[in-house]
């Protein structure tokens, strides 16, 4: 199989290939603190071998539940907020049809799947409800304590609907709880309850877990092969265990965007040029802003959608302030091909696909934005599947651990996030 490739010959004008070759020490001293356990939040590190230590009954069980409801269900509700459910909704939206709750259900094969419990406003959840009440319902609720607001409050609604619509014993059968192996509420729910429950591992955190069953279980549901997802990260926590920068594109990778932030540098765009990866962007912005923004530094993630927001964004990107840098999702081989045939077409694109279009979008896009003043990066994956978007997640995860080793911060923390909670918390008290 091919690798995802990491290029960045296009900030070499922003970033001497020697400043790079210069970090190569400190890279492998914080390959050997994420490695070895001595670094911050080192009890946080559950994730760097889970593709590897997953065990062949887990995954069966968890497919095993994953077909009763998608024989049973007509809509499927996943319940979470953060990383209990970013990186599903990315793996959903990415490697399936990009219309799949609108397909007839032979075409679908498997439930209409919702998200809900990540925001708080009565006319979602109003419109929701309208939706889900006609049809065979499941549900799975993901939350490690179960106390956190917004999916606490939402569950709890959805689970008084289930037991109008079934009754209490029926509604049981009907819920899934993905939560911590013995303590918090919703595990205590779930063992009073008897809902079939999976575990979120101790020693992996929300935004890193999109490879447990927290992802693993509403992937199999919507018809991803997970297996594929997890020989994908298996294959590259093998071929990112390297600590020589040089030999490493995650770590180069990390260390590029670190100097970048050096010389001030200190927003990063993500772009893709898939509609279908728009979430995969959601998640990245968690993973890296709650990772990295601490002891007020750390690089702002953003992410656009392109190129719908280069008729938008691209003005800002071209000829706004010089305090951002660009990386780019470049999918080598594309899912689908539409010829360009049709009348209206001009006559020097007859012949072609869309997808050539859209390379050359992105390749004139990357020669601006460079031109501009813009420091480019690349991240090139040879095509959309559960495979690849196993190893891009890993990749991610671990490009962000380092990166954060090297900002000095514990990048497996969120002190920031339990403020708001708890002015909350005292507000509504």
């Amino acid at each position: 199989m091919e690798k995802i490739r990491f290029d960045y010959n296009l900030a070499l004008r922003f970033v001497k290939q020697g400043n790079i070759d210069s970090w190569a020490e400190r890279i492998a001293f914080c390959h050997e603190m994420l490695h070895a356990g001595t670094g911050p939040g080192s009890e946080c590190r559950g994730w760097l071998d889970w593709p590897i230590s997953i065990s062949a009954d887990e995954v069966g069980q968890i497919k095993a539940a994953a077909s009763r409801i998608r024989q049973e269900a007509q809509a499927f509700l996943v319940v979470g907020i953060g990383g209990s459910y970013l990186g599903t909704r990315a793996a959903i939206e990415m490697l399936t049809h990009s219309f799949r709750n609108e397909l007839p259900p032979d075409r679908r094969q498997g439930p209409r799947i919702y998200f809900a419990g990540y925001q708080l406003s009565s006319a979602h959840i109003s419109h929701l409800l309208e939706v889900i009440d006609g049809p065979q319902i499941s549900l799975n609720v993901i939350s490690k304590s179960g106390t956190t607001t917004e999916p606490a409050l939402i569950f709890g609604l959805l689970k008084a609907f289930m037991e109008e619509k079934y009754g209490p014993d029926e509604a049981r059968r009907r819920i899934f709880a993905t939560t911590d192996k013995e303590r918090g509420l919703l595990r205590e729910l779930a063992d009073r309850e008897g809902y079939t429950a999976f575990t979120i591992p101790d020693d992996i955190g929300g935004r890193y877990s999109v490879l447990t069953p927290v992802g693993l279980l509403p992937m199999a549901v919507a018809g991803i092969d997970i297996e594929e997802v997890l020989k994908g990260a298996r294959a590259a926590a093998q071929d990112l265990q390297d600590p020589r920068l040089m030999e490493n594109p995650c770590y180069q990778y990390a260390a590029v965007r670190n100097i970048l932030y050096g010389q001030g540098y200190s927003i990063e765009l993500l772009a893709a040029y898939e509609p279908g990866m728009h979430y995969l962007g959601e998640w990245f912005k968690q993973l890296f802003g709650e990772s990295e923004g601490k002891s007020c530094q750390g690089i702002f993630p953003a992410a656009v959608s392109f190129t719908t927001d280069l008729h938008s964004l691209g003005q800002y990107i071209q000829e706004g302030p010089r305090n951002l840098f660009e990386t780019v999702l470049r999918v080598k081989k594309a899912s689908t091909k539409v010829q360009i045939d049709w009348d209206t077409a001009p006559p020097y694109l007859k012949g072609h696909t869309l997808d050539f279009v859209n390379q050359k979008a992105l390749e004139g896009a990357l020669l601006a934005h460079s031109e501009g003043g813009v420091p480019c990066l690349q991240i090139e994956i040879p095509e959309i599947s559960p495979y690849y978007f196993g190893y891009l997640v890993y990749f991610f995860m671990k490009a962000c651990a380092i990166s954060g080793y090297l900002a000095g911060v514990n990048p497996f923390d969120q002190p920031g996030v339990e403020a708001y909670k708890r002015h909350m918390q005292d507000l509504l008290k």
